[in-house]
């Protein structure tokens, strides 16, 4: 009893120790953080429970100063190019950078299969750089519990905090939940329009970036197609910005204003908010299936408690809440 005593009280000190760090902005906590996060033992969930605690916006006065950025599309559309490029303009603004590439898992080890590390041009010496893949796990284009939490520590400390998803699918609205922009990249001539139609992608983006915009014509006639796409869906005004990542790159500036100028007309509290209380949800979903959403009286009944909670708790404390309810009501 003792040494599990003493273990949580190691452990809740460290995650204030890292915790603390990260608020002050130390970059160089991030990559101990990541590594309590991706921790997935029971110690290893203690840890990174007490370390979302301690940079929560309750604990930060706040939401977290960084710009959620997702980057989506479908394989081969040159999203890492195009990544490349804009850390290198991000850097030029004198912004901290961090990429979370997530990547198919590995079937025998769990872990990233591609390694965006090596895909994304930086250099490795620069220390307001940084760049981790992350595995999808289970979900196929969606996120991983570990991998929104790794937003939430990163987004402390850094200035930019960009997501990378794999592939296009219905699932990836999940990077809509977790990032204050989302880019959806395609590339001309591939026939993605149709695809995003059917899929249903056209809603996800707030800005549309076309990629080899060297391609002259046929990258013109797809940002046409594009933007009409959009106007058909009655889409809200919708940046369509072509790029070309072969040096020297073009369209990347008028890419960053595109992504600033959203960002700057989001309400983050109200869009952040609402992402951990519908994040809690899922995971008590998950965790307790249908029995454990009726004993709470149904999934509207439950977001209307999750409404009546401090917006600034995080996603842990929020599933504890309705845990309390559900055993109350039970």
């Amino acid at each position: 009893m003792r040494d599990r005593r003493s273990a949580a009280a190691r452990t809740a000190v460290d995650a204030a120790e890292l915790g603390r760090r990260l608020r002050e902005g130390d970059r160089t906590a991030a990559p101990a953080a990541l590594n309590a996060i991706e921790d997935r033992s029971q110690a290893g969930r203690d840890r990174a429970r007490a370390l979302l605690h301690e940079i929560s916006p309750a604990a930060l006065g706040g939401e977290a100063r960084a710009h959620l950025i997702g980057v989506t599309g479908p394989p081969g559309a040159g999203k890492s190019s195009l990544l490349s490029a804009l850390v290198a303009a991000w850097r030029e603004r004198g912004r901290s950078v961090a990429v979370l590439a997530v990547d198919p898992s590995s079937r025998r080890s769990g872990g990233a299969l591609l390694g965006d590390r090596a895909r994304i041009e930086h250099d490795p010496r620069d220390d307001g750089v940084l760049i981790r893949s992350t595995a999808a796990g289970s979900r196929l284009g969606g996120l991983a519990p570990p991998t929104r939490e790794a937003v939430q520590v990163l987004a402390p400390a850094y200035e930019v905090v960009v997501v990378e998803t794999v592939g296009v699918g219905q699932s990836e609205t999940d990077v809509a939940e977790v990032c204050d922009t989302v880019a959806v990249v395609v590339q001309p001539g591939s026939g993605d329009v149709l695809q995003f139609l059917k899929a249903g992608i056209m809603e996800i983006p707030d800005v549309l970036v076309i990629t080899k915009g060297d391609l002259g014509d046929v990258a013109r006639r797809a940002r046409r197609d594009l933007a009409s796409a959009l106007r058909a869906l009655g889409a809200r005004e919708t940046p369509v910005v072509t790029v070309s990542s072969i040096p020297p790159p073009t369209g990347i500036d008028e890419l960053v204003q595109a992504l600033d100028a959203h960002r700057g007309v989001v309400d983050v509290k109200a869009a952040r908010t609402s992402a951990r209380r519908l994040a809690a949800l899922a995971e008590f979903a998950t965790e307790h299936g249908e029995s454990g959403l009726r004993a709470l009286g149904g999934r509207r009944e439950a977001l209307l408690l999750l409404e009546a909670q401090d917006a600034g708790l995080e996603v842990p404390r929020l599933v504890e809440a309705l845990e309390r309810a559900a055993r109350q009501d039970g």
